[in-house]
């Protein structure tokens, strides 16, 4: 679909053509988006997607870290929650308002600064709140639907609406907000605790992260899901998967459920390299292992050929 700017309505924050999406994700690779959408506010988001035409695909971005971009760039809108997105105020003696564009660390810091625990695991998460909503964001025993009390949403339609925890359809690492939406703030509750000792659990969180996982590395996070009673790492390893290479990706030595890009991975690259990771994981045990990341996006023509025996 041709998206000239004549056709697309006026807004009052940022609206780029063939943006560069492979500085904005955490693998740093991909194509463009057609256009890059960054709203000064709800409302600038709301006009926007109310005067667009309802044919064009809109995809919400937030710090990337869960994602592959295919190499052809995604079609239609790709809209971005910056700065205007970003605060974190309390509401009463144990819950926040959250931004959609508010990073894991702003929350749970400013959760310890107000004396409230039980949002401490939002540190291990390298997302923001719009991304955990969605996702059902999880990590160290603890998801999103332990925390969230309501979150406010604007639909595809520009619809502005309020969703309270049982209108999400939560289950593991998924939610039923219906595509084109994004969440535009949550509210998270946790309970009365000491800062000091909501410090010590975060950086309890924090040293077992970095001890675990490559995070200094080009990784999208935890690649796939862990299948009812087991481990998606474990079963990688059997697998003989440790340290495989496709092109310029790896599956990481020192957490098997992360794929790297070494330096010069495309986007196909990496999706293949968990395709056939999904494979040799069928092969050895049986199981189906489902991705966790999510990959948007079109394939680039010239890799086409190389991924069509490879199962999307």
């Amino acid at each position: 679909m041709t998206l000239a700017a004549t056709s697309l309505p006026s807004v009052r924050g940022s609206l780029r053509a063939d943006a560069p999406l492979a500085p904005l994700v955490w693998f740093k690779s991909g194509g463009v988006a057609q256009w890059l959408f960054e709203p000064k506010d709800a409302a600038d988001l709301s006009d926007f997607l109310h005067d667009l035409d309802p044919a064009v695909p809109v995809m919400a971005l937030g710090l990337g870290s869960n994602l592959i971009v295919r190499d052809g760039g995604v079609p239609g809108v790709v809209i971005r929650l910056g700065k205007p997105f970003t605060k974190v105020e309390q509401v009463d003696a144990t819950a926040l308002r959250c931004g959609g564009g508010a990073s894991g660390i702003l929350v749970s810091s400013t959760a310890r600064d107000a004396g409230i625990a039980g949002l401490e695991f939002l540190r291990s998460i390298p997302g923001t709140v719009g991304g955990f909503v969605r996702m059902n964001g999880g990590a160290y025993g603890r998801e999103t639907r332990d925390i969230l009390v309501e979150c406010d949403v604007v639909l595809r339609s520009g619809e502005r609406v309020t969703l309270p925890l049982d209108a999400l359809g939560y289950s593991y690492r998924h939610s039923s907000l219906p595509d084109g939406a994004v969440v535009v703030s949550a509210v998270f509750r946790g309970v009365p605790g000491e800062p000091a000792a909501i410090q010590a659990e975060m950086d309890r969180i924090a040293t077992a992260r970095e001890e675990s996982q490559p995070l200094r590395s080009k990784t999208g996070g935890s690649t796939f899901k862990n299948p009812d009673g087991h481990k998606a790492w474990q079963l990688v390893d059997e697998a003989g998967c440790r340290g495989l290479q496709w092109g310029g990706a790896q599956v990481s030595e020192k957490h098997t459920n992360f794929l790297l890009n070494l330096g010069d991975a495309t986007s196909a690259d990496i999706e293949a390299l968990g395709e056939e990771v999904r494979r040799r994981v069928k092969e050895k045990s049986g199981i189906d292992l489902e991705w966790e990341i999510q990959r948007v996006g079109r394939f680039a023509d010239d890799v086409r050929e190389k991924l069509s025996g490879v199962k999307k």
